[in-house]
Parts: structure tokens; C-alpha cells; sequence
């Protein structure tokens, strides 16, 4: 599940940029050591958590939407000089 699939978009609005300086290559998240050692389980399912977020923002646009200008929206913002 995606965002753009919770908000009924297709996913041909993706637009890939290039990364951000010190981008790490690889995002690798292993929870099983925890899991088995202490008996930790995810409180919310990710897919679940995910929807109620978009929901939120969804509903929520006054609160984000002074928040949104062309340095936050920016595909390489880490270029702009900012004030």
C-alpha cells in the first residue's frame, strides 16, 4: 500500500530526483532479533498506521498547507540558499 493508492492517485505521478547528499544506498530494517529476544511486536499494523496519516493530512490541510512552499516542495532543497 501506498500513498498515492490511499488517496486514489495513479502512480505514474511519481517523480524521481536525484539523492540527497549522504543518502544512505540501502534502507534495511530487521526487527526479528528484537521480536525473538524480548518478545517486542509493532503496536499498529504499518498499513493501517500509514492510512490514518494520509487520512489526518487529508483532513488536515489548513494545518500543513502554510508549512508547503517552492523551498519545501523542492526536488533538492539542500541546494537552495535559505535565509
Amino acid at each position: 500500500m501506498s500513498v498515492l493508492s490511499i488517496v486514489g492517485k495513479s502512480s505514474d505521478l511519481i517523480e524521481y530526483v536525484e539523492d540527497r547528499p549522504g543518502n544512505d544506498l540501502r534502507y534495511s530494517v530487521d526487527a526479528s532479533k528484537i521480536q525473538k529476544e524480548l518478545g517486542r511486536r509493532p503496536r499498529y499494523e504499518f498499513s493501517e498506521t500509514l492510512r490514518d496519516t494520509v487520512g489526518w493530512c487529508v483532513g488536515n490541510r489548513k494545518w500543513w498547507e502554510p508549512l508547503a512552499d517552492e523551498r519545501t516542495l523542492n526536488a533538492a532543497p539542500w541546494k537552495l540558499k535559505w535565509k
